[in-house]
């Protein structure tokens, strides 16, 4: 399903942000895009996600705002300023007409200006209570989306009964004048003189296309699809497989269908299937 959401939060490397987004997908297909330092913490963001998110296309991005480095963490080294001023002394008493280092000078003297570590405990307890935030944002969004998606599904599913109830009470009387039909057309061809023959054939004919059984498992498959989506949770699975079984039921009705409107119900049930199908990949 899709998804997204996004935040940010103060840590001890500066602003952090963290952006989730998510598309349809079958499986689950994560991908990362974070910066270099926090490149270790990645199993991490995978496992949180994956705990909560079961199908789709996940792109995650942990970045920082700003600048790589932040002004408030350098702090002057008194060994590399020490050093400095030894040096300048010794530059002094070789030119002693020289001009003194200015303040600015000495700051901008490689090494005198020093980042303080990182705290990578903290950093990494930002990173997870951030990223558990995130996460709680993007399950609801996909939530309500799949809320959504099973309104419509419910929607071709009453549509599904209401063309097995139009269908099923034709069903006898369309076997029973094919039966007829089919005796018929026996008699003009082998004669009369074979009535048991006839009987025989008729009603291994007549077994071929009658499509009761194909109707009541659509009905138990259709239950099947409403007890599922009842039971909530992840669905997305047992969903897809329903819909396969329904096309196929459909495709037997259609193939078998004695009547010109049984086989245009079983038409419109493979078209309905379908829209379903489209619908329960993108559902977790």
């Amino acid at each position: 399903m899709t998804g997204y959401a996004a935040a940010v939060a103060p840590s001890p490397r500066g602003e952090l942000g963290i952006e989730l987004r998510s598309v349809n997908s079958r499986f689950l297909d994560l991908q990362f895009r974070t910066v270099e330092e926090l490149r270790g913490l990645e199993p991490m963001l995978r496992a949180q996600i994956t705990a909560r998110v079961g199908r789709g296309k996940v792109d995650c991005r942990v970045y920082f705002t700003g600048s790589s480095t932040s002004v408030d963490r350098q702090a002057v080294d008194p060994a590399a300023l020490q050093n400095l001023a030894r040096l300048a002394g010794e530059a002094r008493r070789a030119f002693p007409d020289g001009a003194p280092l200015s303040i600015a000078d000495v700051l901008r003297w490689p090494g005198v200006l020093a980042e303080q570590p990182v705290d990578d405990e903290r950093l990494r307890a930002c990173v997870e209570g951030l990223l558990s935030q995130v996460l709680v944002e993007l399950v609801g969004s996909r939530v309500r989306e799949g809320e959504r998606l099973s309104g419509i599904v419910r929607a071709r599913i009453a549509d599904m009964r209401r063309r097995i109830d139009e269908v099923a009470p034709l069903v006898p009387q369309a076997v029973a004048a094919y039966q007829e039909k089919l005796a018929q057309r026996l008699r003009d061809a082998i004669g009369g003189s074979e009535e048991e023959r006839i009987r025989a054939e008729v009603a291994i004919f007549g077994v071929k296309v009658d499509v009761d059984e194909e109707l009541s498992r659509l009905g138990a498959h259709l239950d099947e699809v409403e007890r599922v989506l009842d039971a909530g949770g992840a669905a997305g699975k047992r969903l897809d497989f329903l819909s396969q079984e329904l096309n196929r039921e459909a495709n037997t009705l259609a193939s078998k269908a004695a009547t010109q409107k049984i086989a245009q119900c079983g038409l419109e049930l493979k078209l309905l299937v379908e829209q379903v199908r489209e619908q329960v990949q993108n559902i977790e």
